[in-house]
């Protein structure tokens, strides 16, 4: 459901952005480094939308990416302690007696 509720509000922002830039189509001066050009302020719009879009999805991806290898990362150290909880399970348990067990011991009934 929060997955749908996401899509519908994308959605909404799109049309918003579109009926935003369709209302705005003069032309724009738009100085570079290097020069001027003009251009009509629907593709400034829409190009800077798109820039932020591909921004934030490639923070997205490489975010997910390192929690991926976290994740295996994590998986890995678990397999090796589960390993080594059986092969413990598998030994047996010498305990050394205390030194009350030792008194009990020594004392004749």
């Amino acid at each position: 459901m929060k997955r749908q509720w996401s899509i519908v509000v994308a959605i909404i922002f799109a049309l918003i952005i579109a009926i935003f830039a369709v209302i705005n189509v003069e032309p724009v001066k738009v100085d570079y480094l290097f020069g001027t050009s003009e251009w009509p302020l629907i593709l400034i719009i829409l190009g800077s939308v798109l820039m932020g879009g591909f921004i934030i999805a490639s923070a997205g991806v490489v975010r997910i990416l390192s929690i991926q290898r976290k994740l295996k990362i994590t998986e890995k150290e678990n397999i090796k302690l589960k390993e080594e909880l059986e092969a413990l399970k598998e030994e047996p348990v010498h305990l050394p007696k205390n030194e009350v067990q030792n008194e009990e011991e020594k004392q004749p009934e």
